[in-house]
């Protein structure tokens, strides 16, 4: 039985792209692809991470590579194996590289079992790579790769997610127990600058945020019928569903159609022309999703108007995030320790990971329907889910952390300086929520989209200063 899976992802036409990010920039990507293809003369590059669903860096893998075989680049993806001590341990890590402290101090026990879990997924690794080829390994489950690798001849590009801009000794740890298994990597890239460890030479990283797609299922135009068609689907909205279906286009380009419902808990269902307040995320506490449903419990639902929508994955669908479970559990018995009134109101939803595609669907749908998004992270790498709202006109409420500073533009939503501060966050769920007509302008860049400016656009975060490739 191998350890590695190969997910196989549809080619895409890079040429939809030219709209988006204009003449020049897509002329640039052309000239870009050439010399790659020049200098990898044949050799393939390979992405290593963790799981092929149900997080953000498996979603910008099932585009980019798609896209860079579009390009005629010789790309694959891999996926390891781990047990669940394995990915308790990175977890840890996780939450360490975020500044949060996460169960005892990783020891030598834990560092053997990492290390042996990655020295058995290097070996079927090692009969696959070529020597010269070049090997993006992805976040903390997969550093202990990199020494392997290297040694098998592979050029070894270490692309790290997460990361916090500032330092402290639970900070530290995390990268202190990585640090051994990076040390051979000949580059490092990081979404922002501030994440980069003091540690790495400053020739050797390199910073590329994140980027989504606007044509995948998730990102998407879809019809306001067809968004309502989706949700009556899903099972979140009160009402009958149009006569039109619920469909969308796959990446492969196919029609695909939502049939699954959702896992919902609560008692009452938001009508088409109620507001909504909808957050998509992993059940992670990084994520804060229960401050959310507090914050709307106590300072939203009693003197304003409106829904609260927490939306998650399926939590066994999630194989690399062993706390998920968990976060699910404490949200749902926190909900069900509100008052009455507040349940009406608070809707917790669980959407199926079985078909990718339509997962990425009924989130599209969600977020289309949505009058505010929210993304009240305690830490965020990048969020990508600030990215798609924006994309799509809707105003973000989001933490003033990591890359959310770096993406809530002027006149596009609301930062919040701490994201702890529940009264604060209810404030700018009630300003919003209350006025659906500044909530659309605010949802709208001061500067929009041109002809004259799209060349400045970042296909990310509709944001000219994003720096993004």
């Amino acid at each position: 039985m191998s350890l590695l899976h190969a997910v196989e992802v549809p080619r895409l036409p890079v040429s939809r792209l030219e709209p988006v990010i204009g003449a020049s920039r897509y002329a640039e990507l052309a000239r870009a692809a050439d010399q790659v293809r020049q200098v990898l003369a044949g050799r393939t590059i390979w992405n290593v991470n963790s799981t092929a669903a149900g997080g953000g860096v498996a979603e910008m893998l099932q585009v980019l590579v798609g896209y860079v075989q579009g390009l005629d680049i010789p790309i694959g993806w891999l996926v390891i194996t781990g047990d669940a001590e394995f990915f308790a341990i990175t977890k840890r890590l996780h939450n360490q590289i975020h500044g949060s402290p996460s169960g005892a101090p990783l020891g030598t026990a834990e560092a053997g079992h990492y290390a042996r879990m990655l020295a058995a997924n290097a070996v079927e690794l090692a009969a696959r790579v070529r020597p010269g080829d070049v090997v993006l390994l992805h976040d903390p489950q997969t550093a202990g790769l990199a020494a392997p690798l290297a040694q098998a001849g592979a050029r070894v590009v270490w692309r790290c997610h997460i990361g916090v801009d500032w330092e402290d000794e639970v900070t530290r740890a995390g990268w202190d127990f990585l640090r051994p298994h990076l040390a051979v990597a000949e580059a490092y890239v990081f979404s922002r600058r501030e994440y980069v460890p003091s540690w790495i030479p400053a020739g050797k990283a390199w910073t590329i945020p994140p980027s989504i797609d606007p044509f995948s299922p998730k990102n998407q135009q879809l019809a306001a019928d067809t968004v309502r068609a989706i949700l009556v689907k899903l099972g979140v909205l009160d009402g009958t569903a149009p006569t039109v279906p619920a469909t969308f286009v796959r990446r492969d380009g196919d029609v695909g159609v939502v049939t699954r419902p959702a896992d919902i808990i609560g008692e009452g269902r938001p009508g088409l022309d109620d507001p909504v307040l909808v957050q998509v995320s992993r059940w992670d506490r990084l994520k804060d999703m229960a401050g959310v449903m507090r914050g709307f419990a106590d300072h939203v639902a009693p003197v304003g108007d409106g829904y609260l929508i927490l939306v998650g994955p399926a939590v066994i669908g999630v194989s690399d995030d062993p706390e998920g479970a968990a976060v699910y559990r404490e949200c749902l018995l926190q909900w069900r320790d509100l008052s009455p009134a507040a349940r009406t109101r608070i809707l917790l939803v669980t959407l199926p990971l079985d078909d990718i595609d339509e997962n990425a669907a009924m989130v599209n749908a969600l977020q289309r329907h949505a009058t505010v998004i929210a993304q009240k992270s305690l830490a965020e790498g990048f969020g990508l889910t600030v990215a798609e709202g924006m994309w799509k006109g809707r105003p973000v409420i989001g933490s003033a952390v990591g890359g959310i500073i770096d993406q809530i533009a002027e006149g596009t939503g609301i930062l919040l300086p701490d994201p702890a501060d529940l009264a604060a966050f209810g404030s700018a769920v009630c300003l919003l929520l209350g006025d659906q007509d500044q909530a659309r302008g605010w949802g709208r860049p001061r500067t929009p989209a041109s002809a004259s400016n799209t060349s400045a656009m970042c296909t990310c975060c509709t944001t000219p200063s994003c720096s993004a490739p």
